[in-house]
């Protein structure tokens, strides 16, 4: 329980719950994380340029973070590159399947409730409980 850290996580998960909002309320627009990148280059120029801007907010907001702290948060990834591609596919793969994916059914589609985002998010959040189960314990890595 070292890395329990309840006063970060709620801020963190207040302001996405903010973001998520804000996005609805002023674009009428749920913000899934697949769904924006998977249609960045589709749509008018509007729809284009704000989907530009979410996924630019994306990769400016650890670097905020940077600049405010003083200090990046260390991460540690011992995951090889090929592996690393690999899982990204297959992510990608099962948000295409599964018609979005954690921001979208997770965060905006539990918090409407939607009965479809509450049969994918235990899917998907049951599927990663038994992934790292099989992974740490029966595997051993």
């Amino acid at each position: 329980m070292e890395n329990f850290t309840p006063i970060s996580a709620l801020t963190g998960g207040a302001m996405i719950g903010l973001a998520a909002g804000l996005y609805l309320i002023l674009n009428g627009r749920i913000a899934g994380i697949s769904g924006i990148v998977g249609n960045l280059a589709t749509g008018t120029t509007r729809q284009k340029l704000e989907r530009l801007a979410f996924v630019v907010g994306l990769v400016a907001g650890p670097l905020i973070f940077t600049l405010v702290a003083g200090v990046a948060p260390a991460i540690t990834i011992t995951t090889s590159l090929p592996v690393l591609a690999l899982a990204g596919l297959v992510v990608g793969y099962g948000t295409s399947m599964g018609s979005g994916c954690t921001s979208g059914h997770g965060i905006c589609g539990l918090a409407r409730f939607s009965p479809r985002s509450v049969v994918a998010t235990l899917a998907f959040m049951g599927s990663g409980l038994a992934t790292t189960f099989f992974m740490r314990h029966v595997l051993g890595v």
